[in-house]
């Protein structure tokens, strides 16, 4: 089985430079499909299009763009591949400590440690902040290095007054753990990742990490907070999700093809995972976009 483990991703500032900015062309991000992880907290601004977040055990689809900050060594995918139709991605990667041992110390910092501290279960920014820092982050491409470290200050003030936002992984969800425990929950995810449409026995999944099943249950849903059907759940809906906002087809052919084997069952489960049944969701989605 290849790619069990997070790759480790090693960022390098350019010459000159405490943070590392880069700006991406549409379809330019070649690692949107890679699961890695680094120490480096990532804020990133997505200008347009939909798709899906995997950030921790949180699965989500996104419309209209994004704006995710990610917290050091939170493992995720990318965002944006081939069908996501945006107009371009901005990844601004940090250290905790790119300014200093003590910077973050003083008085006028608080407010940056405090997003930082927030960031360690993801956040996704809506509404009105979204757009005002995604304005912000992309004029960022044409100012010098000084006034780079300038906006990217009032840029995470900004974040940190904000109340547009909402944390995706649950508060006490953290991969921190130590490195058996890692290895375990990251081979766990890629196997979700390759197989969710089709049915996942317990079985296979616990002995794949050498587990009973009842030990795996239980040490499951300690590590992320939720029960493994309910995760594969998730990352099955999320797929129906997209599905309903880019292709033509049924939504019956949906439900099949997001690994759901009854259809009542996927229209129940949908709309508690969105609060709108499939039919509804699309139908609001073609208003929005046409």
């Amino acid at each position: 089985m290849k790619n069990l483990k997070p790759s480790f991703e090693v960022i390098h500032p350019s010459f000159g430079n405490s943070f590392s900015y880069t700006r991406y062309s549409q379809r330019k991000n070649n690692k949107a499909k890679v699961w890695h992880y680094h120490p480096e907290i990532e804020l990133v601004y997505v200008n347009g299009g939909a798709g899906r977040r995997q950030i921790g055990s949180h699965i989500s689809y996104y419309t209209d763009g994004d704006l995710i900050l990610i917290g050091s060594n939170l493992p995720h995918c990318g965002f944006t591949d081939k069908l996501t139709g945006n107009k371009s991605e901005t990844v601004i990667q940090m250290k905790p400590n790119f300014l200093g041992n003590d910077f973050l110390n003083i008085p006028e910092m608080k407010n940056i440690q405090s997003v930082f501290d927030r960031a360690k279960g993801g956040i996704a920014f809506y509404g009105e902040t979204k757009k005002k820092i995604g304005k912000k982050i992309e004029q960022m491409s044409m100012q010098s290095q000084f006034n780079r470290l300038l906006t990217i200050l009032s840029v995470l003030h900004d974040l940190q007054d904000s109340r547009e936002y909402k944390i995706l992984n649950a508060e006490n969800f953290s991969l921190e753990t130590e490195m058996q425990d890692n290895e375990r929950i990251n081979i766990i995810f890629n196997f979700v990742k390759d197989n969710y449409r089709r049915q996942i026995p317990l079985e296979e999944v616990a002995g794949m990490v050498s587990m009973t099943v009842p030990s795996f249950c239980r040490y499951f849903k300690k590590v992320s907070n939720k029960t493994f059907t309910k995760f594969v759940n998730e990352y099955r809906l999320v797929h129906a999700s997209r599905l309903l906002a880019e292709k033509p087809m049924s939504i019956t052919e949906i439900c099949f093809e997001s690994g759901f084997n009854n259809f009542s069952h996927f229209n129940k489960s949908f709309k508690e995972f969105t609060g709108k049944s499939p039919s509804e969701y699309r139908h609001e989605l073609q208003s929005v976009f046409n």
